[in-house]
């Protein structure tokens, strides 16, 4: 910041530090020296856990983006396999944060022989090729026929030895792909030695919770651009279609009390001014009035 707004950049620390260096003859940001880090502040299980927490994160996002189904919608249950007793207390520690996250209603984690889940490997040639060419036909076969013990093994150690083929190659993590199966109703996927299994099953239930976060988020956009004050309380109408009634009878107070309506109706004809929702391709006439 301080290169293009130096004085603002000036102002801003020392508004934020000026109590705290009251009396020490502050004089400027760009005269102060950088801080010092505190090594005893560093907390190594921390940084672990949200380091797992991110990966797990962006799985989950990148299968709900295969099937697109959008964040907003709940769903069901997360699988998680641990390939270890330190694995699983890290996932423990972090489940609530990826449930919210990733919006699913429960995260199971189990241990990674319990799972159920086939994986497969894949050598990366580019890598491994330069080591043992030698002995690579050999050494890719071996690869591709792991049985699920030494995956595990492999996930669980980070690397895995080969002492049935010339020279012992030892193989890790870095040299592989690992490649989970789908099951009918789940996808899964894997990064490194994390791997997760989402449930994609939408049901009425928690397709009608998923409306219902939808119509909250339109309705807070039209308050939005009616310039309504964050205050101000609404009426709201709209279409009397299957869906909506269906998603109404069982979030109608909790939508209601998210954008201040004192009421909300179904009608078979909307009053003006109505907005046209396009809510997955569904057509939902609203209107909302103070």
């Amino acid at each position: 910041m301080a290169p293009f707004a130096p004085f603002y950049a000036d102002r801003l620390y020392s508004d934020l530090i000026g109590a705290a260096t009251e009396g020490e003859g502050y004089a400027s940001v760009h005269l102060a020296d950088f801080p010092v880090s505190d090594p005893a502040l560093v907390d190594p299980a921390l940084e672990r856990r949200m380091a797992l927490a991110q990966i797990a994160t962006s799985l989950v996002l990148a299968l709900r983006r295969k099937v697109n189904i959008k964040v907003r919608q709940p769903l069901s249950q997360l699988l998680v396999p641990a390939i270890d007793a330190s694995q699983k207390a890290d996932f423990e520690a972090i489940a609530p944060l990826v449930a919210a996250e990733v919006n699913v209603k429960e995260v199971k984690i189990v241990d990674n022989e319990e799972s159920g889940l086939v994986k497969k490997v894949k050598a990366d040639f580019k890598k491994l090729g330069p080591r043992y060419g030698k002995v690579m036909k050999d050494l890719g076969k071996a690869i591709t026929t792991m049985t699920s013990e030494q995956i595990a093994l492999l996930e669980r150690e980070g690397k895995i030895e080969f002492p049935e083929i010339s020279g012992a190659p030892v193989v890790t993590l870095d040299d592989v792909e690992i490649i989970p199966e789908d099951v009918p109703g789940w996808l899964v996927a894997n990064e490194g030695n994390v791997t997760v299994a989402l449930d994609v099953t939408v049901t009425d239930e928690l397709r009608n919770e998923g409306l219902a976060r939808d119509l909250i988020n339109r309705i807070q956009n039209i308050r939005k651009e009616s310039d309504f004050a964050i205050t101000d309380r609404v009426k709201v109408v709209l279409s009397a279609t299957p869906e909506v009634e269906a998603c109404l009878n069982e979030y109608k107070d909790y939508i209601a009390s998210q954008v201040l309506a004192d009421s909300i109706e179904v009608a078979s004809e909307v009053p003006n001014p109505a907005k046209e929702l396009d809510i997955d391709g569904m057509k939902i006439l609203a209107n909302v009035v103070r």
